[in-house]
């Protein structure tokens, strides 16, 4: 039996004015998609805990079968362990964005313009974080390099009793009620004070400004956590997984849980990534002998965050296009029985810019299944059917054990 997940990150919505009322889910042409809810089960599921923040880490860890009550520990340590870094049990973790503030007022006062500074390539954030590491020298902390604007912060020693705040959740706000609170909330601050004055006249800023992009000009350090401990994927469920993704966050996840993670170039995280690279690694992660394959595309999310409405319904039909049918074409023509699951993990909607802890809909097509609930997938449809997952992880087992 082979499983895979079609994971659409943020692609879930609010009926939105602009759109007449409709969610980028109802307008968007995804006869794939379509095919997979008419054909099998449709519901909503409850993927963040109320007592949670509603991140794409704890949704994804919950998707993945993975309770985030029990196995969360922060974000950014699962990033950590993409990008390679070995973490201590000492070692508490941060997020290190390069974001562009606002540039006329003292720091507190400043406004949170862009949390990925036009998603600032990976080379030139490479060599601004170099330059930061050079320059801003304290005991105990380190500067770890990713991917375009996410970048990673280490303390050895540090403490997660802190209060900081996602970037992409206060988009255009000031950020003075957003600043570090708590322990080493002084330290942390003094790094995001005195990266800015280091990153605003930097000639690679100077370029992105000319060339009217804007400057990556300063850090905003959040998303702390501590050394992750995650079960084998193949001891939870018994299955040699995969998972494939453009960023760090779901490539820590699969790393941490021992699953492979193959790299697709071209993958970016946004809605010029390579579609068909990453349907073409599926397909060849399944033909290997891996039983379940996790796909991750990141770009209706971030077509939310910045509030890119034709951008977020052109990536769902992207999805649907370029990565689910070919996969599903692959699936129907081996000999092999055969499940899917298409949902998001968290709606990201267009009006809000941000992530909400709303259940989102799930659809699950299997070969062999007698259910179909006859309508297409949009978020009132799945709330028509009545079926509701009250917690994400139950959505694993539901995918691996009905109507056998």
């Amino acid at each position: 039996m082979k499983y895979v997940v079609f994971l659409g990150d943020g692609m879930a919505d609010y009926p939105n004015e602009k759109l007449g009322g409709k969610t980028p889910l109802e307008l968007a042409v995804k006869p794939n998609i379509d095919a997979i809810s008419k054909n099998g089960i449709m519901g909503l599921c409850k993927t963040v805990d109320d007592s949670l923040s509603p991140g794409s880490d704890v949704a994804n860890l919950s998707v993945l079968g993975y309770d985030p009550i029990v196995y969360y520990s922060g974000r950014s340590p699962l990033e950590a362990l993409s990008i390679g870094v070995d973490l201590k049990e000492s070692d508490v973790t941060f997020r290190a964005n390069l974001v562009t503030l606002s540039e006329d007022e003292p720091y507190e006062e400043k406004t949170m313009v862009d949390y990925s500074s036009d998603e600032i390539t990976t080379a030139e954030s490479k060599v601004l974080i170099e330059f930061l590491s050079e320059n801003i020298k304290k005991d105990g902390y380190s500067f770890h390099s990713g991917i375009s604007y996410r970048h990673l912060l280490v303390h050895d020693g540090g403490s997660t009793n802190i209060k900081l705040t996602p970037p992409h959740d206060i988009s255009d706000r000031k950020v003075t009620e957003y600043l570090p609170q708590g322990d080493n909330a002084d330290v942390l601050l003094e790094i995001m004070k005195k990266s800015y004055e280091l990153l605003r006249n930097h000639p690679i800023n100077q370029k992105r400004k000319a060339d009217g992009k804007h400057p990556a000009n300063s850090l905003w350090i959040w998303g702390e956590g501590k050394k992750p401990r995650l079960d084998m994927f193949s001891e939870k469920f018994g299955l040699k997984g995969s998972i494939i993704s453009a960023v760090d966050l779901l490539k820590g996840i699969g790393k941490g849980a021992k699953m492979n993670v193959p790299e697709v170039e071209g993958a970016t995280g946004n809605v010029d990534t390579n579609f068909e690279g990453k349907a073409s690694a599926a397909i060849n992660e399944l033909k290997n002998g891996q039983d379940f394959v996790y796909i991750h595309v990141e770009a209706p999310d971030e077509c939310g965050h910045r509030c890119e409405i034709e951008n977020k319904i052109r990536a769902i039909e992207l999805i649907d296009e370029k990565i689910i049918g070919p996969v599903m074409e692959y699936l129907k023509n081996t000999s092999e029985e055969y499940a899917v699951l298409v949902m998001p993990d968290h709606p990201t909607p267009l009006s809000l810019k941000t992530h909400v802890r709303d259940a989102v809909p799930f659809a699950i097509y299997r070969s062999n299944g007698k259910e179909k609930s006859g309508m297409s997938y949009t978020e009132k449809n799945a709330e028509k059917t009545g079926l509701f997952v009250d917690k994400g992880c139950k959505i694993m087992p539901l995918l691996t054990t009905i109507d056998k």
